[in-house]
């Protein structure tokens, strides 16, 4: 049975981010995760440092947060945390959406009960699941309006996908994809995006039809890329990349902040299932070409650049943005949209530059870390 939908303060934020820990020779994933979670157990800090699928893995995530300032602070301190246990134990972390050496063959579970059982039932498909991503949860005032939120997002899904594209790299060759961790996500027979309803009593019934059918034990066996979370009274939005500087990540989640009150306190997307008819496609050419990808609009079948709607989605949820305090969040966003490399073109630039993946990664340690663009 489904959880009950949890009061939480509307608008509120929470960031989760997945960080690679890379040795210092070749910048490969390491294991070294649980040492990493043993020196940072008796540091204070708001949020968590957990582990995630693997030995090589590790997560950071905020607490509540109400604004951009405390988003970014939080993950700033998370940050310099975790740095300082690695610097330590002399490895790395970074972020970045996949690693560029790790071969999915020789992936192994960390030993936890779900994760053995994950590697059991999904076999190759687990092992490739070393990816590394953003997600961010937005506090909803009642489970039917997170569900309104949840389809009205949707639309936007290339947005974060392009704005957080941070893996252009798999297994060692360019892929000519932005975002490639997402190609990892989508052979799980329970990917994509949730089933059409827009009453929380019907999606109980279809949860409880799921379990049901013994597919599914909890929400978190559906690897939507945005799925409720009534546990916490959000929706999760989960299509990012982990961005390579946790200031980014912070002003994405500013994005998604505002936007989601736009569409719930303005109303101005009309929810129809047939804006999935063009989901997949548009999630595609968000990948693919990041910002220069193009979408296809559900209802006029206009086709524009992602770039031009994200900069005109910032017009439209500016009075928002001020009210929630975004405003220097979406500054950030407009001026990397406008005017700067994308963390995927960048990642580019950086291996076009030394013709070393290597030298790559060890820039991306440095850049995580909060060193000055380097290249």
């Amino acid at each position: 049975m489904l959880q009950p939908f949890a009061s939480s303060d509307s608008f509120t934020i929470g960031v989760e981010l997945e960080i690679q820990v890379v040795n210092t020779h070749d910048y490969n994933l390491t294991k070294a995760t649980t040492e990493l979670l043993s020196r940072v157990k008796e540091k204070s800090f708001a949020g968590a440092i957990n582990p995630e699928t693997t030995e090589g893995m590790i997560e950071v995530s905020t607490g509540v947060c109400k604004d951009f300032s405390q988003a970014r602070r939080e993950l700033q301190v998370l940050r310099d945390t975790l740095v300082h246990a690695a610097d330590f134990l002399n490895v790395g972390v970074c972020g970045g959406g996949t690693n560029f050496f790790q071969n999915w063959f020789d992936q192994r579970s960390d030993g936890r009960e779900r994760s053995e059982y994950l590697m059991g039932l999904y076999g190759a498909l687990y092992q490739q699941f070393t990816i590394f991503g953003q997600h961010v949860h937005v506090g909803c005032p009642d489970a039917d309006s997170a569900l309104f939120l949840l389809h009205s997002l949707s639309r936007y899904v290339p947005h974060f996908i392009a704005l957080a594209a941070s893996s252009p790299f798999v297994q060692g060759s360019d892929t000519q994809f932005q975002c490639a961790r997402l190609n990892s996500v989508a052979p799980f027979p329970l990917a994509g995006y949730a089933p059409f309803v827009t009453r929380w009593s019907d999606f109980e019934q279809y949860f409880d039809r799921m379990t049901n059918t013994g597919l599914v034990k909890s929400l978190k066996d559906f690897y939507w890329d945005i799925r409720p979370s009534p546990g916490y009274g959000t929706i999760e939005v989960r299509v990012m990349d982990t961005p390579l500087r946790v200031e980014w990540a912070a002003a994405i989640a500013a994005y998604i902040q505002a936007l989601s009150r736009y569409l719930l306190v303005d109303r101005p997307v009309r929810l129809s299932e047939r804006d999935y008819e063009v989901y997949r496609t548009n999630r595609f050419m968000a990948c693919r070409f990041g910002l220069d990808g193009t979408c296809v609009n559900p209802e006029t079948g206009h086709r524009s650049s992602i770039r031009s709607e994200i900069v005109d989605t910032l017009d439209a949820i500016a009075s928002h943005a001020q009210a929630l305090g975004a405003e220097e969040g979406l500054d950030i966003i407009r001026r990397n949209v406008t005017s700067g490399l994308s963390d995927a073109d960048w990642l580019r630039r950086v291996y076009g530059a030394h013709d070393s993946l290597h030298e790559v990664v060890r820039q991306q340690c440095q850049i995580w870390r909060g060193a000055e663009t380097l290249g």
